[in-house]
């Protein structure tokens, strides 16, 4: 999953899932009944389809992280957490702690979608008004050939050119998403362009926060799971759905079986700062690197937040300096259009 679908389950319908496969169990309901009626309450007809699949394979004697697996529908992480936890008897507690996760993604999602729904929606209006000031221009300068008036100097004018201008504003949009989805499609796309947007000032502190809280919170319940140190770091790494991050699993991996101590494999990554490290360190020292960043997870998750809120601010920023740069530039154009038409008239007198 990225920082802010495809053919794996939403993270809400993930959260819904898990708290109401965690609630049954706690209960003392067995594991299949659980699943059967978790997944028939769900209104996700791939989840009911998969959970009836997975009670098929557990009946048949299959664990339930092979069963959910196979269905192709839920995170690695998710099913890592499942194997652990049913393996040391924790999967209620494991189950809980995924829907806190998810839900948590999805609360800031809705904190971002909505700081930045504003300015988009005024992005969209300048695109529009523009595109009815081109058809306008266009249909009053018909009656008068000669004396359409080009508001943008591209050569835009009446129906033509309105259909011209949004087909290349919203044809651009979606070249650059399509482009981003192909880019980050393989995880030598993903780290190309993760790595990039890392170095890029608010956008990069964003996506870093939201990595490393990721990684902290499942490294801190891997570890409290039982789950030996190396599949616990690569299942961390994999859960921050940064392609930076995922791509120093082999050498972090390496590392630690190399012997080096944590903080400093960490630190040779090039993609913690300084105060984090240093945090692990201690927790190093006294041997609770889970406990320490068990403890410093709230702390880390509100310094992702306040690193959405700066990348929001920004985006809204950038929107309304486009907003008035076009609005700015019409202008100018049209003024210029005005003393071009009297300077024509002052010389016809």
């Amino acid at each position: 999953m990225g920082v802010f679908g495809g053919t794996q389950l939403s993270w809400n319908t993930l959260a819904i899932f898990s708290r109401s496969l965690s609630t049954m169990l706690h209960s003392g309901v067995n594991i299949v009944k659980s699943f059967q009626v978790a997944g028939a309450q769900s209104l996700n007809p791939k989840l009911q389809q998969a959970s009836k699949a997975i009670v098929t394979d557990i009946r048949k004697g299959k664990q339930v992280a092979d069963a959910m697996r196979e269905q192709g529908a839920f995170p690695d992480l998710m099913i890592d957490l499942v194997d652990v936890g049913e393996q040391t008897g924790s999967l209620p507690e494991v189950l809980l702690s995924l829907a806190e996760h998810y839900d948590n993604l999805v609360r800031l999602r809705k904190t971002f979608l909505g700081a930045i729904a504003w300015p988009v929606f005024q992005l969209l209006a300048a695109i529009f008004i523009i595109a009815g000031l081109i058809f306008l221009l266009g249909i009053l300068g018909s009656s008068k050939p000669g004396e359409s008036v080009d508001i943008l100097g591209l050569g835009l004018v009446g129906t033509k050119g309105a259909i011209i201008w949004l087909t290349g504003c919203f044809g651009s949009m979606f070249a650059l998403f399509i482009g981003y989805q192909m880019l980050t499609k393989g995880l030598k796309g993903q780290t190309m362009v993760h790595s990039l947007l890392l170095q890029i000032p608010i956008v990069g502190g964003c996506l870093r926060s939201f990595a490393i809280a990721r990684f902290s919170w499942a490294f801190a319940l891997t570890q409290e799971s039982g789950m030996s140190i190396e599949p616990s770091i690569e299942a961390s790494l994999k859960a921050t759905g940064n392609g930076a991050f995922i791509a120093s699993i082999p050498q972090t991996l390496a590392m630690i079986v190399a012997g080096e101590d944590f903080a400093t494999t960490l630190q040779l990554t090039g993609l913690y700062p300084r105060d984090y490290l240093e945090m692990v360190r201690v927790g190093e020292t006294t041997g609770t690197v889970p406990e320490a960043l068990q403890r410093i997870s709230p702390q880390l998750e509100e310094q992702a937040r306040r690193s959405l809120s700066a990348l929001t601010l920004a985006l809204a920023w950038l929107v309304w300096a486009m907003v008035a740069a076009l609005i700015i530039f019409i202008i100018l154009r049209v003024f210029m259009g005005y003393v071009a038409l009297l300077n024509d008239l002052s010389k016809g007198i």
